[in-house]
């Protein structure tokens, strides 16, 4: 277990056959700007003006209340 908690992974077997896998949880972490800017830098663009006409299509700006 204290390997575990350190990140190392276990593949379980049962007769030397492999059966499973023991893994730690993901843990959230933080992930700085540069990592995150790094990531999106290859994205496509985003077209605010379709995005806004998507987005009024499916949710209604009244001040009505729906409920």
């Amino acid at each position: 277990m204290r390997r575990l908690d350190q990140g190392e992974s276990f593949v379980v077997t049962r007769n030397g056959v492999p059966v499973g896998e023991l893994a730690p949880l993901r843990r959230r972490r933080f992930v700085r700007s540069e990592s995150a800017i790094a990531m999106f830098r290859h994205a496509p663009g985003v077209d605010l003006a379709r995005l806004r006409g998507d987005l009024d299509r499916v949710v209604s700006q009244d001040l009505i209340p729906r409920g």
